[in-house]
């Protein structure tokens, strides 16, 4: 059990805010060993989306608008903590936020920056990749996108 939320970052309150970023911080540097600047300057232009069981972060993503990251609207930051993970959490994760960016800004596709290894559960989700995969911050990605549905 648990809820979805979706939020503006001007409305986040300071200990979901806290929770965002300490999970960030908990999955992407500190599980991946990968040094990286996670405050990156976008999260006041996004849509924080998470699924809550009482004050416990159990998925989180952000859905950025056409023109932030990429020309289309995108999905970044996704993850689900190792506790939660196989619960299918993820999967729903990423349709909630593929249905909120076609609603949000209709006829932009979605774009993402998918870790290399994610390849098959992004492209169960209907995304394509195109090009070659790229290292950034010493993980290779892979460029993804959903065409407009």
């Amino acid at each position: 059990m648990g809820q979805w939320l979706n939020t503006r970052f001007e409305a986040l309150s300071a200990a979901e805010l806290y929770a965002v970023l300490q999970l960030r911080q908990d999955i992407f540097v500190v599980e991946q060993a990968c040094v990286y600047r996670d405050l990156d300057g976008l999260d006041a232009q996004c849509w924080h989306m998470r699924h809550q069981r009482g004050a416990e972060l159990l998925a989180y993503q952000r859905c950025l608008p056409p023109g932030l990251s990429y020309a289309e609207s995108s999905l970044g930051r996704i993850t689900v903590p190792a506790a939660a993970r196989g619960t299918g959490l993820g999967r729903a994760l990423v349709q909630r936020g593929i249905d909120f960016n076609r609603q949000q800004w209709p006829g932009a596709g979605i774009a993402i920056g998918a870790q290399a290894y994610l390849r098959d559960f992004y492209a169960s989700l209907g995304f394509v990749a195109s090009g070659e995969p790229y290292l950034e911050d010493g993980i290779f990605h892979l460029h993804m996108r959903l065409m407009p549905g």
